[in-house]
């Protein structure tokens, strides 16, 4: 079908490199946005939670997931197409460089990729550190490698003087023939703070908001702001596309689900979200955290992805809610855990400090967390058993990312087999129970249709 909102104001902001400063700017720009009296709609490239949790805090809409690795082209599109409806601009963030994705050596799950499918403009972040005329090289190499990419502005980052903006500017211009919409100068009072999953979500931070403003009020005055929106305005239409998620469903299922969301837990693709209340469940939410008890009269329990590691402490005193969710699973509660949630469902977390702090003891075993990275990329699942959310033999695409190991019984009996997107080597994923499943993988509803119709139809049994 033809997007009513063929011509919206859209505008997406890549980088050259992962750390560039891309979600810094996208803050900024959202901020000034919002100042000026637009409604910005924010978007995140790819599998990610943190960032859009700070679009959401600037916003005050939430942020959605568009990833062309987990996701049909027309899927995305529809996506998009969909949460544009009362805003009147969207702002598309980037992930990794504009041109990286999946390791397979294709442009899916690439930047480049959406910007093409969604025929929106880009604006490059590059950072300019320890650079002048070489800049220029680098923006023509951006340029050049796809020309389908409309490549409409530069945005320098850690910019040490006017003087050095000034020599930028003007090489990238001759050189490139790309305008240069301004720079940004380091400045140590707007960095958000960082650790081992990234940027430190929005939730946890106090003072975020003053942060994104004092973001946007250094760029409203290094940034022409002006040019930016028109060549937002400047779009064409957006392509043909078939809307098959969200459109025709007619499954109803009256169940009231808990969701957890605190600091501890609070990794969901809000597409996700959308999807279960179109299918007419009822979410409430619940925190594993402050809550004694479960919410009254419901059907399941989904507990998503977060930082359970740093609140172990916490998570391990609150006896009446881990005793809430032990008696709600003895009487029948279906629990769907991910990542985190898993991580909640096991007998004990160990920290990075190698204290040990226990947890619901629904699934045998315990989460440790380790000195690196256990998990990172794109995921094909095969499902080893029937469970929650397929059959023996499906197979559908995830995403991974965590620090924890698992210790588990050797006679532990998986729901999946994985293997990464450039790999055939496979691994064993996913605990179960019965009416459990928990796994490191972060799945998005969006990718198959069927994932969530499975996972309502085993409520519905249960």
């Amino acid at each position: 079908m033809e997007n009513n909102l063929s011509n919206f104001p859209r505008i997406l902001i890549a980088g050259t490199h992962s750390g560039v400063g891309k979600t810094t700017i996208t803050l900024g720009l959202m901020a000034i946005l919002s100042e000026k009296g637009y409604v910005p709609q924010g978007y995140k490239v790819g599998p990610d939670y943190i960032d859009p949790s700070h679009h959401m805090s600037v916003t005050n809409r939430p942020s959605r997931n568009l990833d062309t690795w987990l996701m049909s082209k027309d899927v995305c599109i529809e996506l998009f197409e969909r949460s544009l409806s009362g805003s009147n601009i969207a702002v598309i963030e980037g992930v990794m460089g504009l041109y990286d994705g999946c390791l397979n050596g294709t442009e899916l799950g690439s930047t480049a990729h959406i910007a093409k499918i969604l025929n929106t403009p880009t604006i490059l972040v590059v950072d300019a550190k320890g650079m002048s005329r070489s800049a220029s090289a680098v923006v023509l190499g951006y340029r050049n490698f796809d020309r389908d990419v409309k490549l409409k502005g530069i945005i320098l980052n850690r910019v040490k003087s006017e003087r050095h903006f000034s020599s930028l500017k003007k090489s990238i211009e001759e050189n490139c023939h790309i305008q240069v919409l301004g720079y940004l100068p380091f400045d140590e009072k707007i960095a958000l703070p960082e650790r081992h999953l990234g940027l430190v979500p929005s939730v946890e931070q106090e003072l975020s908001k003053s942060v994104y403003k004092k973001i946007g009020n250094l760029m409203s005055s290094t940034i022409d702001i002006d040019e930016f929106i028109n060549i937002a305005k400047s779009t064409g239409s957006i392509p043909f596309h078939k809307n098959t998620i969200f459109k025709g469903i007619n499954d109803r299922f009256y169940f009231r689900l808990a969701v957890a969301m605190d600091e501890a837990f609070n990794f969901y693709y809000h597409d996700n979200l959308d999807l279960l209340e179109s299918y007419g469940v009822e979410l409430t939410y619940f925190s594993p955290l402050y809550d004694k008890y479960l919410p009254a009269d419901i059907d399941g329990l989904y507990i998503g992805g977060g930082f359970p590691e740093l609140f172990a402490a916490q998570l391990n005193s609150n006896e009446t809610m881990k005793e809430s969710i032990r008696k709600a699973y003895k009487n029948g509660m279906v629990i769907y855990g991910e990542c985190g949630g898993m991580m909640y469902l096991l007998e004990q977390i160990v920290d990075f400090r190698n204290n040990s702090y226990e947890m619901c003891g629904l699934l045998r075993g315990t989460a440790k967390m380790e000195n690196k990275r256990q998990g990172l990329g794109y995921i094909i699942i095969k499902a080893a058993q029937d469970n929650l959310l397929c059959r023996k033999g499906d197979v559908f695409r995830a995403h991974e990312f965590h620090w924890s190991s698992l210790r588990v019984p050797q006679d532990t009996q998986y729901a999946y087999t994985i293997s990464k997107c450039d790999s055939s080597k496979t691994q064993p994923d996913g605990l179960l129970a019965e009416r459990i499943l928990a796994s490191y993988a972060h799945v998005h509803f969006a990718t198959d249709s069927r994932l969530i119709l499975h996972f309502l139809q085993s409520i519905k049994k249960a």
